[in-house]
């Protein structure tokens, strides 16, 4: 904080100030897990934020907020990539039965609890998305095949 960088002393200020509400809101200490949930809240604020101004023309508010996100990323756990997100969500589609885009809330609810705080949750839902669409091309594929070789 005595480094001068005002971006970075009230960017702290203000993830401090949010952890401290919470813990006055919970009447105890927060754990770990609580401290990371807030600061991944403020950085999806931010990121919304940046859409909206990126939208609005004002790219001077959604540099501050790229900025302020740069300050709080590294006080998160590491992302997850695709590539290590892909075999989750296939497994949890498996898990849970899943076989189209209507099933795609009880999937996303198998995996909150793997990937809490370590994957963005619009990339998570994108992906399983994606992988209920595949499963459900395949299985509409294997229906037509089967129709295919009966009427044959």
């Amino acid at each position: 904080m005595r480094s001068g960088d005002e971006l970075r002393r009230s960017t702290l200020r203000m993830a401090l100030a949010a952890a401290q509400n919470a813990e006055k809101e919970k009447r105890a200490p927060l754990s770990d897990d609580e401290a990371v949930a807030i600061i991944s809240r403020e950085v999806k604020r931010r990121r919304e934020s940046i859409e909206a101004f990126e939208k609005a023309g004002r790219t001077d508010l959604a540099d501050r907020e790229k900025a302020e996100v740069e300050v709080l990323t590294p006080y998160l756990p590491a992302q997850l990539g695709e590539d290590e997100l892909r075999p989750l969500v296939q497994q949890a589609i498996a898990e849970t039965g899943a076989t189209s885009a209507r099933d795609l809330g009880r999937v996303m609810g198998a995996l909150k609890s793997q990937v809490k705080g370590r994957a963005d949750g619009k990339v998570l839902s994108g992906l399983v998305a994606q992988e209920l669409a595949r499963a459900d091309l395949a299985a509409h594929a294997h229906a037509e095949s089967s129709k295919e070789s009966q009427g044959a």
